[in-house]
């Protein structure tokens, strides 16, 4: 969503926060991954009971708590991108196509790959998008069979680089790093006058994560 009129040095600064975060949830994780996470815990409960650009509406801040599965090991992966094959015709860029969204707004992306991820009931695929337009940025939501129970019925985000949350990579050889106890509910499970692009069809998981941010 974009910043209401009067409030955009303070969209920036939450901007700015969550990519220090992020850059320091990189840092940490190399070594201490567990530590990474409870850091990420931490300052995203502060960030959204304090700062006014919070997804959380004000006059549900001062009592906010954040609600988490504990740290799983077995769900942080290395996972490699499978990049997405050149189009047909002329070796051309992909097609932009559109996510479904929680309001009106049309944001455009397109697949870049897609990741097996070994989960311990079993492997499972997911497709990776890179967003056209605004900042840009790798992005990947998923739906689990924990939506609209323990978590937002249309899914959550795992990453979402025009935010900043990157857990980071190697692009030389093509990974990424998929922790999903930082898997995270959108703005508009919080407050429906955020729009949110959602999980699509292909990134529908057969079975529960029970990793990252919970809603119960």
């Amino acid at each position: 969503m974009a910043a209401e009129p009067g409030t955009e040095l303070q969209l920036a600064d939450w901007r700015r926060r969550v990519a220090e975060l992020y850059a320091d949830v990189r840092a940490f994780a190399e070594e201490q991954p567990e530590h990474a996470w409870e850091h990420w815990v931490e300052t995203r409960e502060r960030l959204f009971k304090t700062h006014p650009q919070s997804p959380v509406p004000a006059a549900d801040r001062p009592t906010f708590r954040a609600r988490h599965w504990p740290y799983d090991p077995e769900l942080r992966f290395e996972a490699t991108l499978e990049s997405e094959p050149p189009a047909a015709i002329g070796g051309l860029a992909p097609l932009p196509l559109a996510l479904p969204n929680s309001g009106a707004d049309v944001l455009s992306f397109h697949r870049i790959g897609s990741v097996a991820i070994p989960f311990p009931a079993g492997a499972r695929r997911l497709t990776v998008f890179w967003m056209e337009g605004y900042a840009g940025g790798l992005f990947l939501a998923f739906r689990d069979a924990t939506n609209g129970t323990e978590t937002y019925g249309a899914g959550r985000y795992l990453l979402d680089g025009a935010k900043s949350a990157d857990l980071g990579g190697d692009p030389a050889l093509g990974t990424l790093i998929l922790d999903f106890n930082f898997a995270y509910q959108p703005s508009c499970a919080f407050d429906p006058h955020w729009a949110c692009p959602l999980a699509p069809p292909e990134n529908r998981l057969d079975l529960p994560v029970q990793a990252g941010e919970r809603i119960a």
